[in-house]
């Protein structure tokens, strides 16, 4: 399949689970589409790259290491989403990553991210968590951030008062999260 047909194919995925799904298996038996469909997700202004990043998130979900080799190209361009419909599931691919990196069992993600990597993931959910983003978002850049705290200390105590400062506005959704984060922290 080339680019062109991967953009084309990308137009039939809507919001449901099935239609994403699906995609998400294309590109697990066709690896090689991978690359493409991280250049469409990070052309940040087209609205198909919203499904991109939706199959992204659904081919990490079901096998992270087909994202490894881009790790790089993923971290140096997240903090160029802009798009709500694009910054959850990039969001959730962070949240996914440090999981797995922060796992108490050996696997190959704490061998494929390195140092830069979590640092930029790191800025770039401290961004989506101050900025006018989606609960969704903010609240997968919490679980995150908690984790991310755990190798740089100096995480915790500015994601605290950052939950702290925003949760009397927060909706019900963020006060939530921000509890549980909260809970953690102290």
């Amino acid at each position: 399949m080339t680019t062109d047909a991967l953009y084309k194919s990308l137009n039939y995925v809507n919001h449901s689970r099935e239609k994403r799904a699906e995609m998400a298996m294309l590109v697990a038996k066709n690896p090689h589409l991978i690359a493409p469909l991280f250049a469409i997700a990070f052309t940040v202004d087209d609205p198909i790259s919203c499904k991109a990043c939706w199959v992204l998130e659904f081919t990490a979900k079901e096998d992270l290491p087909y994202i490894f080799p881009y790790l790089t190209l993923f971290t140096a361009n997240l903090s160029n989403v802009h798009l709500d419909s694009s910054v959850r599931p990039m969001a959730k691919i962070c949240e996914y990553l440090t999981k797995s990196y922060f796992s108490k069992t050996t696997n190959s993600t704490q061998k494929a991210l390195t140092k830069s990597h979590l640092e930029k993931m790191t800025t770039v959910c401290f961004d989506w968590l101050i900025t006018d983003q989606k609960v969704a978002a903010k609240a997968y850049a919490m679980t995150s951030l908690l984790l991310l705290g755990k190798k740089f200390k100096w995480i915790l105590p500015e994601l605290k008062v950052i939950l702290e400062k925003n949760y009397p506005e927060g909706s019900a959704a963020y006060k939530a999260r921000a509890r549980l984060t909260l809970a953690k922290i102290k």
